[in-house]
């Protein structure tokens, strides 16, 4: 009986060392991706102009890296290098800087990028869920709810939609 608990105990162990070793290995790899992508961006847009893709990719290295300030920049260059470009699709570049003024407690700024990319692409739920967490920070509680029942409109499933919409609903009528 002892010789078998310990079995179990070791297979347990084993697994979750087995575990861990997966996600460490996964973690240094998406690191060293996101490394790689943001040298080669920067050497790249250090030397020439870029394209509105590649200065939004940049952007976007920056922002998950929590680098705010130098997102900022290169979002609104990405916008520019879009317009110049002639690109339609640059929803997302505005709700990108929308996320970057709203993760620095800008909500007004936050607000208006969102509404521009919504502007763009009307049926954009992800800068829907945004601006309604936008309008619940500064607390406007029915323009919120009005975001996320719109974005439940176009994406019935949106669990982010559905969760804040629920809270917002007991809120509003309370």
């Amino acid at each position: 009986m002892d010789k078998n608990l310990a079995i179990v105990y070791l297979s347990v162990f084993v697994g979750l060392l087995l575990f861990a070793g997966v996600t460490v290995f996964r973690q240094i790899f998406k690191t060293r991706k996101l490394e790689s992508s943001l040298s080669r961006l920067k050497s790249k847009l250090t030397k020439e102009k870029g394209t509105a893709q590649e200065y939004y990719e940049l952007a976007s290295i920056y922002s998950e890296k929590k680098v705010f300030t130098q997102a900022i920049p290169l979002f609104q260059k990405a916008i520019k290098a879009a317009e110049e470009e002639g690109e339609e699709d640059i929803a997302p570049v505005y709700n990108g800087l929308g996320y970057v003024y709203f993760s620095q407690e800008q909500y007004d700024l936050a607000i208006r990028q969102y509404k521009e990319a919504l502007k763009l692409k009307p049926d954009y739920v992800t800068a829907l869920n945004n601006l309604g967490h936008a309008y619940e920070k500064k607390k406007l509680m029915a323009p919120a709810l009005e975001m996320y029942e719109t974005a439940l409109k176009i994406a019935p499933n949106n669990a982010i939609a559905k969760r804040r919409a629920e809270s917002l609903r007991r809120l509003v009528s309370a």
